[in-house]
């Protein structure tokens, strides 16, 4: 029986399709191959030239500390977002292999959902779905256009942001802590359900322990709740103190005052 169950798994691995995988330059690091056990879909570089019209700036939507992101049209007429690795970004290196071996084990209707990714020549690429409404930002902190958001659809947008946040902390396979929710890293769709995006700062959580601590602080300052900012020190209730901050700002649409929120945060 153990010999015919050794053979039977031999023929199985032989009868599986290979992975097509574009080749991976190495840099040294080891990172690409974390990236390609996480198996994402790895597309061309040709692929995403012609799909972004090489990248044009009519294209452009954007930039963040990543570097900045393109609209892109697929030949099968798929629309995405192409977000490309600043050459000058130390961070953005790490980042991408953060979001490429964490959002692609994530699966859920309230979270940007990660396509794939290009690893070639000196580009480094990740490639996204295609949100018609851009970040919330975009229209929360816009006078001509937050009288788009009526209090129904501002509830959505709490409810759905909640709901992702859930998963991260309790219903995904993994426990993740985000470290940066904010109005700009809230995605929403042609519906206006949002989706939580930009895992380059998250962290992976040992589900046995309740907090943890780091000597490098990093996200955005008037979301970071007091302890996280002071003494290094976070859990599942930095994301939720960063999602109070979020919901008041849907709520008011007004950005918090980093100067009033970090001077309150300091003295508590």
């Amino acid at each position: 029986m153990l010999l015919l169950l050794i053979v039977a798994s031999y023929v199985c691995k032989k009868s599986r399709k290979p992975h097509m995988h574009v080749q991976l330059a190495s840099d040294g690091h080891g990172d690409e191959e974390e990236i390609r056990s996480s198996e994402p879909l790895m597309y061309d570089l040709s692929t995403l030239r012609a799909a972004t019209d090489n990248f044009s700036e009519e294209n452009k939507l954007g930039e963040g500390g990543f570097g900045p992101v393109y609209k892109g049209t697929l030949q099968n007429g798929q629309s995405i977002a192409v977000k490309r690795l600043s050459r000058t970004s130390q961070q953005g290196h790490v980042e991408m292999k953060n979001e490429v071996v964490l959002v692609a084990k994530l699966q859920h209707r309230n979270l940007v959902r990660l396509l794939g990714c290009c690893i070639e020549e000196d580009e480094k690429l990740l490639v996204y779905e295609f949100l018609a409404n851009k970040s919330l930002d975009k229209i929360l902190f816009d006078p001509a256009r937050q009288l788009e958001l009526s209090w129904a659809q501002r509830f959505q947008i709490i409810e759905g942001i909640g709901r992702g946040l859930l998963y991260l902390h309790e219903d995904s396979r993994l426990t993740v802590i985000h470290r940066d929710l904010k109005a700009c890293n809230i995605l929403l769709d042609a519906d206006m359900n949002p989706k939580i995006s930009d895992f380059g700062l998250a962290k992976l959580f040992d589900i046995d322990l309740s907090v943890a601590n780091t000597s490098r602080i990093a996200g955005t300052y008037g979301y970071m709740a007091p302890e996280y900012a002071v003494r290094g020190s976070f859990s599942t209730k930095s994301d939720v103190y960063s999602y109070g901050v979020l919901v008041l700002e849907i709520i008011t649409g007004r950005r918090p005052s980093e100067n009033l929120i970090n001077f309150v945060s300091c003295n508590l």
